[in-house]
């Protein structure tokens, strides 16, 4: 019984890099040749060169690029009402509501409130879930607050500097005011922190209880115009940040 050999498993690694959007196989074949890819860690200068998409750590230019068909990155903006959960036994709206007819078993990358709103990203790649939401990689979130009353210049510094909460120091990664209308004030804070409800915990506790809030970013990946209740995949370049950023 015959055998293939070796140098024929898997796919040349040229329609590898077409099929994850890199551009024509003729365009991949040039990134080939100028050396810019790299396979588990080895740069690849010569063509031809076969992989398994589903195991390969393929990078271009240094950024990991996503070649696993099976899966999936899609970003999520959570209506207020909807708690963060894949299925709710008091029959709440919930994240399972809207990506439930999915044949992939997606995780939520990190919680809102059910009164919050925003960004939330959904996967199946396990590890970078797990990586995202491990405080180890602190990667940073971003939030619009909604206060009211008058934002004293020093609160920011006061933020950076540490709040102590019952359960430790919170300290903020920048907090800046991004409007005004009549006493109600916008306010952004972006911090790794993922404890629960640190934000509206943090800001009640320096005297600015929070009206509405919306998580507007997860690392890299921001939540732009997408509306509430609307998904979209992530493109290639939000995958391969969401990897560099997790050190993948």
């Amino acid at each position: 019984m015959s055998s293939t050999p070796s140098d024929q498993i898997g796919t040349r690694l040229q329609k590898v890099l077409a099929s994850a959007g890199l551009g024509s196989r003729r365009a991949c074949e040039e990134l080939i040749a100028a050396g810019r890819v790299e396979v588990d860690g080895r740069s690849v200068v010569e063509q031809g060169m076969r992989v398994d998409p589903e195991q390969a750590v393929i990078k271009v230019d240094g950024i990991r690029v996503s070649t696993r068909l099976s899966t999936v990155y899609l970003a999520l903006n959570k209506p207020r009402g909807m708690v963060s959960t894949m299925s709710d036994p008091q029959g709440r709206p919930c994240l399972g509501d809207l990506v439930g007819d999915r044949e992939q078993r997606l995780f939520h990358v990190g919680r809102l409130d059910a009164d919050s709103e925003g960004l939330i990203l959904l996967t199946n790649d396990g590890e970078l879930a797990h990586r995202l939401t491990h405080p180890s990689f602190g990667v940073p979130k971003t939030y619009l607050a909604e206060v009211v009353g008058t934002v004293p210049r020093e609160l920011g510094r006061m933020l950076r500097t540490g709040v102590e909460l019952e359960d430790g120091l919170v300290q903020v990664d920048s907090f800046r005011v991004v409007g005004r209308s009549g006493a109600r004030v916008m306010v952004e804070v972006v911090l790794h922190e993922g404890r629960n409800h640190v934000v509206r915990r943090l800001l009640a506790a320096v005297d600015h209880p929070v009206q509405r809030l919306i998580r507007t970013a997860v690392g890299p990946v921001r939540l732009g115009d997408l509306r509430p209740g609307r998904i979209r995949p992530l493109n290639r370049p939000e995958v391969g940040d969401l990897f560099k950023a997790v050190d993948l």
